[in-house]
C-alpha cells in the first residue's frame, strides 16, 4: 500500500484536535495529506441545552443563519456563543467537510477515522439496535440525532455514501486517571461503538485497552506516564496513541 498517494481524515474532540495522535500516524506512515477537522470539547450528537431563550439544538450547516462552531467550555449566558457550542458535534463537522470538499476547498478522504466518546454522556447513548434499522438516512424515524447511536450511524453512513471508497476507522477513547470516566467510556464502547461501526465493515481501533494508556499509571488534574493533566495525552501520550493507531492502520490497509 502506497499511503503516500493517500488522504488521511480525522475527527474527534480536544485529543485529537490539532498535532496529537493523527499527526503521528500521518508522520509515521507518510500519508499524503493529513486532514484534522476535529474540535475540542466536541461529541457525537447534537445537543438539546435550556438557555435564556429557550430550548436550544445544533444548527445544521447550510442553514442561512449558520452561527459558527466553537470549542467553548467555560460557563456563559450568550446566546451566540451558546449556539456555536451546540453545533460543535461529528453532524456538523461532516456537514462542513463535505461542503468544503464539493466546493475543493479540501480533499476528499481515503481514510477517515472518528474518535469521540471522552465528552459523550452515557444518557446520550441511545438504543444501537434501533438506531441501525432501516437501509435509508431519510425520513428514518429509528434515527435519533441527539444520541450517540443515531448521530454515529448518520456520520458514518452519510461519509460512505458520499465518498463508497473510504475506508473507515473508529478509535475508542483512551483510558483517563478517572474510573468513573473510564466506567461511563466502557459503557459506550460496548453498547454504541461497537455495534454501530461493526454494521458499517467500520474497523474499531481499541485505544481504551490496547494503546498503553493505562489509568493506573496516570493523576487526577495532574501530569502522569502519558497524560498531561489525567484527560489529555501530552507528547509521549500522543506518541504512544499515535503509534499503536499506526499499526491497526498499517494492518488493515495491508
Amino acid at each position: 500500500m502506497d499511503f503516500s498517494k493517500l488522504v488521511f481524515v480525522v475527527d474527534g474532540d480536544s485529543i485529537t484536535a490539532y498535532n496529537q495522535w493523527a499527526y503521528h500516524v500521518h508522520k509515521n506512515l507518510g500519508f499524503k495529506e493529513h486532514v484534522n477537522i476535529a474540535v475540542g470539547s466536541s461529541v457525537f450528537y447534537k445537543k438539546i441545552v435550556d438557555t435564556p431563550v429557550g430550548l436550544m439544538t445544533a444548527q445544521d450547516y447550510n442553514d442561512e443563519n449558520f452561527a459558527g462552531i466553537s470549542d467553548g467550555w467555560e460557563p456563559t449566558d450568550d446566546v451566540v456563543e451558546l449556539q456555536k457550542r451546540l453545533n460543535n458535534c461529528a453532524i456538523v463537522h461532516v456537514q462542513k467537510y463535505i461542503s468544503e470538499v464539493k466546493k475543493g476547498i479540501k480533499p476528499a478522504p481515503d481514510v477517515f477515522a472518528f474518535a469521540f466518546g471522552t465528552n459523550d454522556e452515557v444518557d446520550r447513548m441511545g438504543d444501537a439496535e434501533k438506531a441501525l434499522i432501516g437501509k435509508s438516512l431519510i425520513d428514518n424515524e429509528n434515527i435519533d440525532l441527539h444520541t450517540i447511536s443515531g448521530a454515529m450511524r448518520w456520520c458514518i453512513q452519510t461519509l460512505l455514501e458520499e465518498f463508497p471508497n473510504v475506508k473507515m476507522f473508529v478509535l475508542t477513547p483512551i483510558q483517563s486517571a478517572t474510573p468513573e470516566r473510564n466506567e461511563k467510556n466502557c459503557k459506550i464502547i460496548d453498547q454504541v461503538l461497537r455495534p454501530i461501526a461493526g454494521a458499517f465493515g467500520a474497523q474499531i481501533i481499541d485505544c481504551y485497552n490496547n494503546c498503553g494508556i493505562s489509568e493506573k499509571f496516570e493523576v487526577i488534574n495532574g501530569e502522569g506516564r502519558y497524560l498531561l493533566d489525567g484527560l489529555h495525552p501530552h507528547y509521549k501520550g500522543q506518541e504512544k496513541q499515535g503509534l499503536y493507531v499506526t499499526k491497526e492502520i498499517r494492518n488493515n490497509l495491508f
